[in-house]
């Protein structure tokens, strides 16, 4: 009589699984040599977000020195216009790669070195 096969072991199973996880992050470009690259998604809602935060953080000073100083909408109109501009370099800066503040741009440089070498 023929012994009954044995299941494979769940170390084989969770080392084929591993294998076909790390096969599919290379065919979808997912792997981890594109891990420090922003997608496009992300990177827009960072644009947005720095606009954005710009803006309100203007709009914020200048409508606590008005309220303090009496001088309304002066000082709003005034920081809103600086506000807007620092919104603006700051998307500048993150294009440009030239951002540290969340490691962008020294992942950028980080993967040129790598490349180059």
């Amino acid at each position: 009589m023929a012994e009954p096969e044995t299941p494979p072991s769940l170390d084989d199973l969770d080392a084929r699984l591993r294998a076909a996880r790390a096969r599919e992050e290379e065919d979808s470009g997912r792997g981890p040599e594109s891990r420090g690259r922003p997608t496009g998604m992300g990177l827009g809602f960072r644009i947005g977000a720095e606009l954005v935060a710009g803006v309100m953080v203007g709009v914020g000073i200048g409508w606590a020195l008005d309220a303090w100083l009496k001088t309304a909408p002066w000082l709003m109109v005034v920081f809103l216009l600086l506000g807007g501009a620092a919104g603006v370099m700051n998307v500048y800066r993150l294009m440009r790669g030239m951002d540290d503040t969340v490691g962008l741009g020294q992942a950028s440089r980080r993967a040129e070195q790598a490349r180059d070498h």
